[in-house]
């Protein structure tokens, strides 16, 4: 199985701004990375703990303004070395994809989005850096 470690989990936020500012003052948390999202719309901002190498916590603006009070989980991301050969593999166990084609963001990382049992978004990550 290629399937390596939970890369990021991808919380939606009203004001990415503020969820910065909170994560990195009030949970001390450092801000890894920013970035537009191919679509021009989404904004990304990537956090981790200082010299931690385990999983990063995604904001993400700009997907859907209308969030539940108690905020919104949007997927899990599973990091993989090879994104075709895990899609494959995941095909053969008859997943349910959300997207139909692999997304590359500007800074070359790809992801394709699936479905769990429960309709629970899960996301194949793929680092190219």
């Amino acid at each position: 199985m290629a399937i390596r470690k939970i890369e990021h989990v991808g919380i939606m936020v009203r004001d990415l701004e503020a969820s910065i500012k909170f994560y990195t003052e009030v949970i001390g948390m450092e801000l890894h990375g920013r970035l537009q999202h191919t679509n021009g719309v989404i904004q990304l901002a990537f956090l981790g703990f200082q010299g931690a190498k385990q999983t990063e916590l995604e904001l993400i603006q700009g997907y859907n303004s209308d969030l539940p009070r108690e905020g919104k989980v949007h997927h899990l991301a599973l990091n993989v070395d090879n994104l075709e050969e895990e899609i494959g593999r995941l095909e053969q166990h008859g997943v349910k994809w959300i997207d139909q084609e692999i997304t590359t963001l500007p800074n070359g990382t790809r992801y394709k989005f699936f479905e769990g049992p429960d309709g629970e978004w899960l996301e194949l990550f793929e680092v190219t850096k």
